[in-house]
């Protein structure tokens, strides 16, 4: 059997650095900026950050995300590649172009280490959906699997990690330009929520609307019991994030347990700096394994 190899990621998964750490996959960590001051997505390393980049954001701050970029990738790709094979999941080109760095780093290394592997995969999920494709490339690697099997259910099962969400604050969907000012300001005096998730590309698609949160709740359970593998019969992963608003979360993840009773458990977790940094407060998400996402 081939030896293990070396699992990686980006900080944009959504999940505790002390969970990823603890399954043994590498981090490279996103930065972002409040005016002249950098920062780094560090994933709950610092208990005070997170909160403290909510209650800035709630103040009117804006902040602004970089793209990692390809001297970056080399540096922490040369690191990994002396202990040994890499397999880097990416954050999804849907989301960002950093992946296409991230390959042009790994292409340059293989001519300076021939003896070792190292393949980039586009996730083509965001957030804690990207974080469970780690998460279950990282299950496959302890069961012994080689790097090329892993390889291969990645690329077949990164188009069925669905992520459902909704968000009860639009403000930062419409100064990203996923939404228009007019469309924000009624859908906000009408209390409305719209229904998102990403195709097939990993693009964000608005695809409905609702009134209110309880609403949007019951749909989003609703279109997760039509695409879920198995219906109702759901057992796989599940995970839930939220952008500082961990009642509405609590809500969608009590719905899940009394419609999918297979679920043992279905864990929330914030979301990180970068991807709040374009959605805002007030978002909610349900990350889990099904039908293939449709095309845009």
């Amino acid at each position: 059997m081939q030896s293990k190899f070396l699992l990686s990621c980006e900080s944009t998964v959504d999940l505790p650095y002390d969970y990823v750490a603890g399954r043994d996959i590498s981090v490279l960590f996103y930065t972002y900026t409040f005016g002249d001051e950098e920062l780094t997505d560090d994933m709950g390393r610092d208990e005070e950050a997170l909160p403290g980049f909510y209650k800035r954001l709630r103040k009117g701050e804006i902040p602004v995300t970089s793209q990692i970029n390809t001297a970056t990738y080399e540096a922490y790709f040369e690191d990994l590649l002396k202990k040994g094979d890499v397999l880097h999941i990416a954050f999804g080109s849907g989301m960002t172009s950093s992946v296409y760095r991230a390959e042009k780093a790994a292409e340059n290394l293989r001519e300076k280490y021939p003896e070792r592997r190292i393949t980039v995969i586009d996730s083509l999920c965001s957030s804690a959906g990207y974080g469970m494709l780690v998460d279950s490339a990282a299950d496959l690697r302890d069961a012994g699997k080689s790097m090329e099997e892993t390889e291969a259910w990645l690329l077949t099962m990164r188009t069925k990690v669905h992520h459902q969400f909704f968000s009860t604050d639009l403000t930062y969907f419409r100064r990203s330009g996923r939404m228009s000012g007019p469309a924000a300001s009624v859908a906000a005096i009408l209390n409305i929520c719209p229904l998102m998730h990403l195709d097939k590309s990993g693009h964000i698609v608005a695809y409905d609307k609702v009134r209110g949160r309880k609403n949007a709740v019951k749909e989003t359970v609703n279109a997760m019991a039509a695409h879920a593998e198995g219906g109702k019969d759901y057992e796989d992963k599940c995970f839930i994030v939220h952008s500082d608003c961990i009642r509405e979360a609590e809500c969608l993840r009590e719905e899940i347990m009394k419609t999918f009773p297979k679920l043992e458990s279905v864990p929330v977790y914030p979301i990180g700096t970068i991807i709040a940094s374009h959605s805002g407060p007030g978002t909610v998400a349900v990350f889990f394994y099904g039908d293939e996402r449709e095309k845009k």
